[in-house]
C-alpha cells in the first residue's frame, strides 16, 4: 500500500505516525514545499532569534528514518485522481493508493495598491516566510504590520525583540478582535504600547505604491494618514492552500469538503488540517490527521478506536504576551440573546458566555490554572443555570463529588 501525504504540518506528521503504527509494511511518502518540519506557532521565536530553524522542528530526532517515511522537498502542481498521481514542480509524478492532503493555509495579501507585487511585502505562515522576513529585517528599521490578530501580534512581538519600530494597522476598533472582548484586548494593547508599538485601529490600508526599487516605502490609510515603512507584514487572513487541486474533481470552496471520516468526494483521497477549513488550532489538526490515517488504513471503529472526527469544540486559543496569559475556549464572541457574566479584580479577568443555561465560551486572563473544568463543562454541555457568578468557582469536585460520580462522562 502506497500512502502519499502532501504537507508536513501537524495534520500530516500525525497522520504519518498513525499510518506507520497500523501498517508496519506500508510505503509512506511525504511531500513538503518547505525544507524542514516546523511549528508555525513558533515562527515569531525565529523572528526574534530566540530559536533557530532547526529548533522549530516538533518531531523527535530521526522521526523520518525511524518510521521509514520518504521525504520529498518539492511543490505539488496538480493531482490526477483518475490516474492516482501527484505531479510535482520538478515534473516528477508520484503514484498513490491513498492520498492525504494536509497542505494547511496561505496568507492572503489584499489587492491594495502594489502590495501583491512589492518585494518587501510578506505573509507569515511558513518557515520560508519567516526566513524572508528575517533577512530583510537586517536592513529594515520601520515595520508596518497589517492585521492585529494573533499572527500580526506574534510578528510584532518577535521584531520588538530586535529593536524594530513597529506600527500595527487593524480595521477593527481593537486588537485581537476575534479572540478577545474590549477589556481583554485593552490589557494587551497597553503592554504592546509600553514596549513601543504604535497602533492604528479602526482603519485600513487604502493605497501603497512601489518605488523605483520595487519596494513600498509608505502606506496611505483610509483615515488620511500615511505610514512610513521599510517592510510590510500582512496578517489579515488566510485561505486554504488548495490551488493545485484545480481540475482534480476534489470539491473545495472555503476548504476541501470532507466527511467525518476525513474523506473527500473522491475515492481514496482524504484531507485534514487547515486546508479543510474546519479548525485552525493545532490539537484539532492532529486529531483530523489521526482520523484520516485510520481510515486510509481501513481501520474499523471499536473500543478505544475512533475513526470519525466529531469534535465541534473548535475554538481554543492560548495567548501569552509579556507574561500575561489568556485562555479562550468555545465561542469567542456572544450572539444576540446570550448572557454574559464577568468577574475581575486587579489580577484576573473572567468572562463566560451562556446560552440556554449552558456555557458556550469562557475567557480567562491573568490566571488560566483552572482551565480543565471549563473544557469539560463546555464540551459536555453541562447545564449551569442559576449559578450566577458562583459559576467561576466551579471545580471538578462539583461534578465528581459524593452522589455525582458517573453522572457525567469525561471525554477528553
Amino acid at each position: 500500500m502506497m500512502h502519499v501525504i502532501i504537507g508536513g504540518g501537524a495534520a500530516g506528521i500525525t497522520a504519518a505516525r498513525e499510518i506507520r503504527g497500523w501498517q508496519p509494511d506500508a510505503q509512506i511518502v511525504m511531500i513538503c514545499a518547505d525544507e524542514q518540519v516546523h511549528s508555525r506557532c513558533m515562527l515569531h521565536k525565529y523572528l526574534s532569534h530566540e530559536r533557530t530553524a532547526e529548533e522549530l522542528d516538533f518531531t523527535e530526532e530521526g522521526f523520518f528514518d525511524k518510521n521509514r517515511i520518504v521525504q520529498i522537498h518539492d511543490r505539488v502542481v496538480s493531482v490526477d485522481t483518475e490516474k492516482k498521481e501527484v505531479s510535482l514542480a520538478s515534473e516528477r509524478q508520484i503514484a498513490y493508493d491513498r492520498l492525504l492532503i494536509a497542505t494547511g493555509a496561505d496568507s492572503v495579501i489584499p489587492p491594495v495598491g502594489d502590495l501583491r507585487k512589492a518585494e518587501n511585502v510578506f505573509g507569515l505562515r511558513h518557515l520560508s516566510d519567516a526566513q524572508k522576513i528575517d533577512r530583510m529585517a537586517e536592513t529594515s528599521d520601520e515595520i508596518l504590520i497589517i492585521g492585529a490578530g494573533l499572527v500580526g501580534l506574534d510578528a510584532a512581538y518577535g521584531l520588538l525583540e530586535r529593536g524594530k519600530k513597529v506600527t500595527v494597522v487593524e480595521m477593527a476598533p481593537r486588537i485581537l478582535p476575534v479572540q478577545l472582548d474590549e477589556h481583554g484586548a485593552k490589557a494587551y494593547q497597553e503592554l504592546f504600547e509600553k514596549a513601543g508599538v504604535t497602533f492604528r485601529l479602526g482603519c485600513r490600508a487604502q493605497n501603497a505604491a512601489c518605488g523605483a526599487d520595487n519596494r513600498i516605502h509608505s502606506v496611505e490609510l483610509d483615515s488620511g494618514e500615511t505610514i512610513a515603512c521599510d517592510m510590510i507584514i500582512v496578517a489579515a487572513g488566510v485561505r486554504p492552500s488548495s490551488g493545485f487541486l484545480e481540475n482534480s474533481g476534489i470539491k473545495s470552496e472555503r476548504g476541501i469538503e470532507v466527511t467525518s471520516r476525513m474523506e473527500t468526494n473522491v475515492k481514496d483521497v482524504y484531507a485534514a488540517g487547515d486546508v479543510t477549513g474546519l479548525s485552525g488550532i493545532w490539537p484539532n489538526a492532529m486529531k483530523q490527521g489521526k482520523m484520516a490515517a485510520r481510515n486510509m488504513c481501513g481501520i474499523k471503529p471499536g473500543p478505544g478506536v475512533d475513526t470519525e472526527y466529531t469534535d465541534t469544540f473548535a475554538a481554543k486559543n492560548t495567548i501569552n504576551f509579556f507574561g500575561l496569559e489568556t485562555l479562550c475556549l468555545g465561542a469567542l464572541q456572544p450572539e444576540e440573546g446570550d448572557e454574559v457574566l464577568v468577574e475581575e479584580d486587579m489580577h484576573i479577568y473572567r468572562r463566560a458566555i451562556l446560552r440556554e443555561g449552558k456555557v458556550r465560551g469562557i475567557l480567562l486572563q491573568g490566571d488560566i490554572s483552572n482551565s480543565g473544568i471549563w473544557q469539560y463543562i463546555i464540551k459536555n454541555e453541562i447545564d449551569v443555570s442559576g449559578k450566577g457568578k458562583n459559576l467561576f468557582r466551579l471545580t471538578f469536585a462539583d461534578y465528581f463529588g459524593t452522589g455525582e460520580r458517573g453522572k457525567y462522562v469525561w471525554t477528553f
